[in-house]
């Protein structure tokens, strides 16, 4: 991360060394770029000070087991990309029961992250009673302002300074009570009405990241049930594998003979209207580009997009919603082998193998790699696009995903592999319902005649029809609006009270 708002001076006078008790470290010397010189300290948002019970605490790995009603939460459930924790089997372990301490986590409560990746902070989206947080978050006391509090310590102008004032150490970095000393900035002008904008635009920020969740358990939630209430009256009943059907896997070393596999796999082949595989669809697959300097040449990687640049849409930066937490762009002199609507990217390798994308609207100069598998029908039909993207993310929820894969470090999902992997035959109907849940395509996304009083009620009214294309793209748009205008707080500019995109 560059730093826009810290200054380290060139040279510095014998006087200021003994001024700072002759420490030589540069961040010691460092500067804050802020033109606005009205602001609160985070402490001054607290309604109380912090207390050791607002920490959680550590109860070791000992503790981790394999199956529990209760979870520990770690700092990997807070994420640069998302207001919203992520819980998943990485970031919230099962644990014994015995040690479980009830940290009281509610709906609208702020966790921030003292060590390791210091400084992330999220918003609860629901309660969560059965969870613990590690000693590495502090649930923050914070009622009034807790929206604009939360935007500028998501906003990179709270990183930097914390960054700067916490010792670099050379392992895990321990920020323990620091970010509480960080500036928050508070506008000059207009000043009820912009803290209103940001919150209400944080907010608005907020619902659409709920309801993308909440869109994409609906899609596991359709599929499972339309197999589950249109079964062929067989009866599933395991049986270890039969020498002609290893001779037609041809390996040993697989989890396709498990009784695991066997059972979603048959729910997925007894279901009435039968299945078919990708092929069947109308699909091919084939690898992303090469990146390689021995296959593409010298390249320039960028975080910011210049003209001629290549879009990078990486397995890496996929959400398992279906959505890009990440943009970074490529230079490059050859034309590379770039994307088209309706195609669907899926991640192939490692610990994102089975995250995909469709690609909804018109790409110019935007690509993936070769860790991502290219799926392209010939008719270019979107509808069922997203359908078997669906699908895709019913089986990676179903552990199926990983089954198929080979190899260590997450595995590789190898391509020869997909001609095993059942897709069910719904009826047109039926994908398409589903597909709407992803991507709506009768929706107008027109905002520009709110008021702060009615902005939320008119957002609302256009998210409960939104699939989560829409929403994860209205969504950004609402981000860099949240982000510019505060710049302008910082840069003690005003701020225009508007919503127009």
């Amino acid at each position: 991360m560059s730093n826009r708002y810290i200054q380290t001076p060139e040279s510095i006078s014998i006087n200021t060394i003994e001024l700072n008790n002759f420490t030589l470290s540069s961040s010691q010397y460092m500067n804050l770029i802020m033109s606005n010189h009205n602001f609160l300290y985070v402490r001054d948002f607290l309604s109380r000070p912090l207390k050791r019970s607002d920490l959680g605490i550590e109860i070791g790995s000992i503790n981790y087991i394999g199956k529990s009603s209760f979870y520990f939460v770690r700092t990997k459930a807070l994420q640069s990309h998302s207001f919203l924790p992520e819980i998943t089997s990485e970031t919230a372990l099962p644990i014994m029961p015995k040690v479980f301490h009830n940290t009281n986590l509610k709906e609208g409560d702020l966790l921030i992250s003292k060590d390791s990746n210091i400084g992330e902070i999220v918003i609860l989206d629901k309660d969560y009673p059965n969870y613990m947080t590690s000693g590495a978050l502090y649930k923050l006391p914070i009622i009034e302002r807790k929206y604009y509090l939360l935007a500028f310590i998501k906003h990179q102008f709270f990183r930097e300074q914390l960054d700067f004032i916490v010792p670099k150490g050379a392992t895990i970095r321990h920020a323990k009570t620091m970010f509480l000393d960080c500036k928050i900035p508070i506008p000059n002008n207009n000043t009820d009405n912009t803290i209103k904008f940001i919150e209400v635009l944080t907010q608005a920020i907020i619902n659409k990241e709920k309801l993308i969740k909440q869109r994409h358990q609906a899609i596991l939630d359709a599929i499972e049930n339309e197999l589950k209430e249109n079964q062929k009256p067989n009866m599933f009943k395991f049986d270890h594998p039969t020498i002609n059907e290893i001779v037609e896997v041809g390996r040993l070393d697989t989890n396709l003979y498990s009784e695991k596999f066997k059972s979603i796999d048959f729910l997925i082949k007894n279901y009435t209207n039968g299945f078919q595989t990708i092929f069947d669809y109308g699909f091919t697959l084939s690898r992303g580009q090469n990146l390689q300097v021995s296959n593409i040449g010298t390249s320039i990687y960028s975080t910011k997009h210049y003209d001629g640049f290549y879009t990078l849409m990486l397995p890496k930066f996929l959400s398992k919603y279906g959505t890009v937490d990440t943009v970074e762009y490529l230079g490059n002199a050859k034309k590379l082998k770039t994307l088209e609507k309706g195609d669907l990217i899926i991640g192939a390798e490692g610990f994102e193998k089975g995250r995909s994308i469709v690609i909804i609207e018109e790409k110019e100069k935007t690509i993936t790699n070769i860790h991502g598998i290219t799926i392209q029908q010939h008719n270019q039909n979107l509808t069922t696009s997203i359908f078997i993207k669906c699908c895709l993310d019913y089986l990676r929820n179903k552990g199926l995903i990983d089954l198929f894969a080979v190899g260590g470090n997450g595995g590789s999902l190898a391509q020869k592999y997909w001609e095993y992997i059942p897709f069910p035959n719904f009826a047109d109907d039926k994908q398409k319902e589903i597909a709407k849940l992803y991507h709506n395509t009768d929706l107008n996304y027109e905002i520009s005649q709110c008021t702060l009083d009615n902005f939320l009620l008119t957002d609302h009214a256009y998210n409960e029809k939104a699939g989560i294309h829409e929403l994860d793209k209205t969504a950004k748009q609402l981000k860099a609006k949240l982000n510019q205008a505060i710049d302008d707080i910082i840069n003690d500019k005003g701020v225009d009270v508007i919503f127009r995109l």
